[in-house]
């Protein structure tokens, strides 16, 4: 069978050094006979429906002393069955269980005399004569699981076998007959190729139809001199991942997928062709085809670096896997941040509009559910979400378990926010510590991807949080949160001003999205001024750009004047990005200017003290402010605060501007 296993080479990259997997493609032949019997292949049954031929499979397991427990084998098997089909084609089916039933990886197997009609199957009209079913140990999935697996594919695929299958007269011939197809003949590295291929494969459970998909579409290139590299994105996380000359050099993209691919932006300059993981398995050729047929109609975009470089898990920086997994686990909690911030007004709006405060606050009515709702977004799973796509983000699906312990464990002590950020942390990089410490291969491959590493994962962040770090970071939470909350007056002007020359630095840059951390992080904390302070400075780059250039356009250039007619409009709906060509050609005098009208927005907004509970509203936002002193003059500060600040800052781009000109002679 075809058997691909991976090496790490250490490349330098755009000046980088990144560790990249590299696919090194071996032949190895299992032998089918070790693991079954001639008392398990069962012929010529005269079943009608798929779950009686399995149940007899799974009979004759037993009688064999292969599970220890035929119900719940059958129940694991059915388990499966309901995650995707498991006919494949030529009227061939592949069931399999992995089990804690299973005493030793075996198969069973029955000819059916009449087509099993209701055995669902990636190729249509796949008449089911011929079933294998599998039964695995569960700390053998992934590893012996898949051998088998590629193994029958492999046989299946060839007529010989399957056409001994059907004519063979006892179940003594087709045991001998087993290993009967020949070895795969070695790869020619003098092959010359017409196309490049990547190709990604993913299915819900990862494991195996994400390998047969990659060995189908391999296999199918090999045949059709096509260049096919496979990113198997599986249980085990992503494997062999595509290097930057892989993305760069490609012709065409493949998703066989039936769940979303992880770091899709990689193959955004590919024409890319999209089906589900059992297509390649049925017709690998037609799904290469496919794709080259795409690449003719749609070019080939211009291949960014910066998307494939460094990915998450790989080699890089400490400080930028930080700061990726920050902003991993922020993008995650703002939408709940949203949706239960707008619960909570819709159902104290409710209430206050329509007389029903009594009726909110009876335990149990469907307003006082909706608060409740709201609420619990907002406080209960906030923190176990950024906890936990914090660790996602170092150390993939693995990390997830010990990333939601680390958030419950910060709420269990009171730990708020920067607990939860700590506890991601090291749920995430406990989880790359013990994949190089305790490498997921061999047998126990499975066993240790879904025993080992969320376990000692989660025992690990549950000393690190209760026994260690827990409580002084907590203490630090509590001080940050207290002193937030007394600013008030000149303390909460100077935070704004701050923040405002944060947010207008750089535009969605580092020191922006510093701010925007911080902004976040206080809001959570039930700090609610900084992010008002926030989303009111974002206006203040759009409005003063556009003023500085219609007012006085004999001082910009034809490109600074276009960029002045949209960038108002864009930081209405929050986008400050647009007035970033403007200060990308003229720094050292856009940049003073924004960050001072934007200090004075700021201040405004500090000193009396307006929170925002709800981000991402843009100019929304203003109907939704809390404290400070009233509803109406609440948003007429708020919105007033950035016009005053885009006027300090055209005026100071106008200035600066005529400056510059007097001083070139123009």
């Amino acid at each position: 069978m075809l058997y691909c296993k991976y090496k790490v080479t250490d490349q330098n990259f755009w000046g980088r050094n990144i560790f990249w997997y590299e696919t090194e493609r071996v032949y190895r032949k299992m032998d089918l006979k070790q693991i079954t019997n001639e008392n398990l292949i069962v012929l010529d049954c005269e079943l009608e429906h798929k779950l009686d031929v399995i149940r007899l499979l799974v009979d004759r397991l037993y009688e064999e002393g292969k599970i220890s427990d035929k119900e719940q084998f059958w129940k694991d098997v059915l388990a499966r069955e309901e995650l995707s089909e498991t006919g494949i084609s030529d009227g061939v089916a592949i069931p399999h269980g992995k089990s804690n039933a299973v005493k030793e990886a075996s198969f069973a197997f029955a000819r059916i005399t009449k087509p099993v009609q209701d055995w669902e199957s990636m190729e249509e009209d796949n008449q089911v004569t011929l079933v294998f079913l599998l039964a695995i140990p569960t700390a053998e999935a992934g590893s012996t699981h898949l051998d088998v697996l590629a193994a029958l594919m492999t046989h299946t695929q060839d007529e010989k076998f399957l056409d001994m299958l059907r004519r063979a007269k006892t179940p003594a011939e087709i045991y001998e007959n087993l290993n009967m197809a020949e070895d795969a003949p070695a790869a020619d590295e003098n092959k010359v190729y017409t196309h490049t291929v990547v190709a990604v494969t993913a299915c819900p459970a990862g494991i195996a139809h994400t390998y047969m998909a990659a060995d189908a579409l391999e296999k199918a290139g090999e045949t059709m001199g096509v260049k096919v590299y496979v990113e198997k994105q599986g249980a085990n996380g992503v494997e062999g991942r595509h290097t930057p000359e892989h993305l760069r050099d490609a012709d065409a993209a493949i998703f066989a997928v039936d769940v979303a691919v992880k770091e899709s932006e990689r193959f955004a300059h590919l024409p890319t062709y999209k089906t589900r993981v059992a297509a390649p398995i049925k017709d690998g050729q037609g799904v290469i085809k496919a794709a080259l047929e795409l690449a003719k109609n749609a070019p080939k975009g211009e291949f960014k670096a910066e998307e494939a470089a460094a990915p998450a898990g790989e080699k890089s920086s400490f400080l930028s896997d930080v700061k990726s997994s920050v902003l991993t686990g922020i993008s995650y909690i703002i939408p709940l941040i949203v949706a239960g911030g707008m619960i909570n007004a819709f159902a104290v709006l409710l209430a206050q509009g329509f007389g029903l405060q009594e009726f909110a606050a009876l335990e149990g009515s469907w307003l006082w559910c909706f608060k409740q709702m709201g609420s619990g977004m907002l406080g209960t799973i906030m923190i176990p979400v950024l906890a936990a796509y914090m660790a996602y983000s170092l150390g993939d699906k693995t990390a997830l378990a010990p990333g939601f312990a680390a958030g419950i464990a910060a709420n269990l002590i009171g730990g708020g926010f920067l607990c939860g950020m700590l506890g991601g942390l090291v749920a995430g990089y406990s989880v790359r510590w013990l994949r190089k410490t305790i490498p997921a291969k061999g047998t126990l491959a499975g066993f240790v991807s879904f025993w080992v590493y969320p376990v000692l994962s989660t025992i690990m962040v549950g000393i690190a949080i209760f026994l260690l770090l827990g409580k002084p970071v907590a203490a630090i939470n509590t001080a940050l949160i207290e002193l937030l909350g007394s600013m008030s007056g000149s303390n909460g002007a100077l935070l704004g001003a701050i923040l405002g020359i944060m947010v207008s630095f750089d535009l969605g840059g580092p020191v922006n999205k510093a701010a925007y951390t911080f902004c976040v992080g206080a809001m959570a904390e039930g700090i609610l001024m900084p992010y008002a302070a926030f989303a009111s400075v974002k206006m203040v780059s759009g409005f003063a750009i556009t003023a500085a250039t219609k007012l006085f356009g004999g001082l910009f250039t034809k490109e600074e004047k276009e960029a002045g007619n949209s960038t108002w409009l864009l930081v209405l709906a929050g986008i400050t990005e647009g007035a970033i060509p403007f200060m990308m050609a003229d720094p050292l005098r856009v940049i003073p200017s924004l960050c001072i009208g934007s200090a004075v927005t700021g201040a405004i907004i500090g000193s009396f003290g307006i929170g925002l509970d709800v981000p991402g509203a843009g100019i929304f936002s203003m109907f939704l402010l809390k404290d400070g002193i009233g509803i109406l003059p609440n948003a007429l500060i708020w919105f007033f605060a950035a016009v005053v600040g885009a006027l300090v800052s055209a005026v100071l781009l106008v200035a600066l501007r005529k400056a510059k000109l007097a001083k070139s002679g123009r």
